[in-house]
């Protein structure tokens, strides 16, 4: 059997824990955009840790003999390393969950290190099948819950696959996961509302964007057959704004 060269990854080295976890922890707080406003999930993995730990297991440590002809100097090697935890540090702020600048420079450090490994098996009997440079290792979560892992492993460009015994988790990953990879890039297809203008002829439809715009639409529409079917049995009231505070009535 030929032996498979591994290149020892960076989540077995060291990580910006303190970083990763400040981030995580500041996610609880964050609401607005978040999965979690889907659907709450009581074991959902916090997006950055998930994020982080994806980049580092795919990312091979600076210290490995990345070439079979030259070692690694433990300066070069060190400073390279801090380099990759400044992209780690990056990469879990909230405020970067879609800055493509900053997912770009993780998902080119991910091909970079993939391509190494395959260059490394380029003599093994199967390295078509396996080591294709041109082909990013596929991401497995058989027990995806509320789809953090595999979430995060698509927004750092892999395929992801998710599945999990509890039906409400299936959904859950068919609204995150499959879904919006379905419709991404794509423009609505749902008539503009009566009354709302269209502030541009041109719109940015990239990502999920679109889908976005259509279940908004969609929404506008079901309010207002909502409203001619039903509407009736809700009369309108006015509010004013006199004495508010709550009162005590007494049964007695």
């Amino acid at each position: 059997m030929t032996e498979i060269k591994a290149p020892k990854k960076l989540i077995e080295v060291a990580l910006p824990l303190d970083d990763i976890n400040i981030a995580a922890a500041r996610e609880k707080s964050i609401r607005h955009g978040h999965p979690s406003t889907l659907h709450l999930w009581w074991a959902r993995r916090p997006l950055a840790a998930a994020r982080a730990v994806i980049f580092a297991q795919m990312v091979n440590d600076p210290g490995y003999e990345r070439s079979l002809q030259r070692g690694v100097n433990k300066k070069d090697a060190g400073k390279e390393r801090e380099r990759l935890f400044e992209i780690i540090r990056q990469l879990v702020l909230w405020e970067n969950t879609n800055n493509e600048t900053v997912l770009n420079e993780a998902r080119e450090e991910i091909w970079k290190s993939w391509r190494e490994t395959c260059t490394l098996n380029k003599n093994h009997p199967r390295a078509a099948e396996l080591f294709n440079p041109e082909k990013l290792p596929a991401f497995h979560d058989p027990f995806a819950g509320g789809g953090s892992l595999p979430l995060e492993a698509q927004r750092l460009g892999l395929e992801s696959y998710a599945s999990d015994l509890n039906p409400v988790a299936v959904l859950i990953n068919k609204a995150m996961i499959e879904i919006p990879s379905k419709f991404a890039g794509r423009k609505p297809v749902g008539p503009i509302p009566k009354g709302v203008r269209q502030t541009r002829m041109t719109e940015d439809w990239s990502g999920a964007k679109g889908l976005a715009e259509d279940v908004r639409r969609y929404g506008h529409w079901m309010r207002e057959e909502a409203q001619k079917r039903i509407g009736h049995l809700y009369p309108k009231v006015e509010i004013t704004t006199g004495d508010l505070r709550p009162r005590v009535f007494s049964c007695e």
